[in-house]
């Protein structure tokens, strides 16, 4: 699979992540604020994340073979395993905010890993257009 494609998946798995944590934190006080929020805090956000977050997250792993590497698909499937879990289990909905944010967290420490390690590495030498200037030159 083409780099480009690889990143996007990363970034959007890591903006997916970001906006758990944002809805997980910052909407409560939103909702203290502003009571016509209050629809955007039912449990159906929580599915509706979950259920938009982990096919990205999954495709993203499959696609740069990363699965094989525990280091980086270990965080990813583990904060899956914690979203889908405060999401659907109405039993531990006194834990769901911490679970959701440990478990958005953990996927977003893992598509950062899964993005650097798949980034090129680019050397600076005379070759590329932008090496005029580098100390030692």
């Amino acid at each position: 699979m083409p780099y480009l494609k690889k990143k996007w998946l990363d970034i959007a798995s890591l903006a997916l992540s970001a906006l758990c944590v944002v809805h997980c934190l910052a909407l409560p006080f939103l909702v203290v604020l502003l009571p016509a929020l209050t629809p955007f805090t039912g449990s159906w956000v929580h599915a509706a994340l979950v259920l938009t977050a982990a096919p990205i997250s999954l495709w993203a792993i499959r696609a740069s073979h990363v699965w094989r590497k525990w280091q980086i698909s270990a965080p990813i499937v583990s904060g899956l395993i914690l979203l889908a879990l405060a999401a659907f289990i109405p039993a531990l909905s006194d834990v769901e905010v911490a679970m959701s944010v440990i478990g958005a967290l953990l996927i977003a420490a893992g598509h950062t890993c899964n993005y650097l390690y798949h980034r090129p590495v680019h050397v600076h030498d005379r070759a590329c257009g932008h090496a005029e200037g580098l100390a030692g030159e």
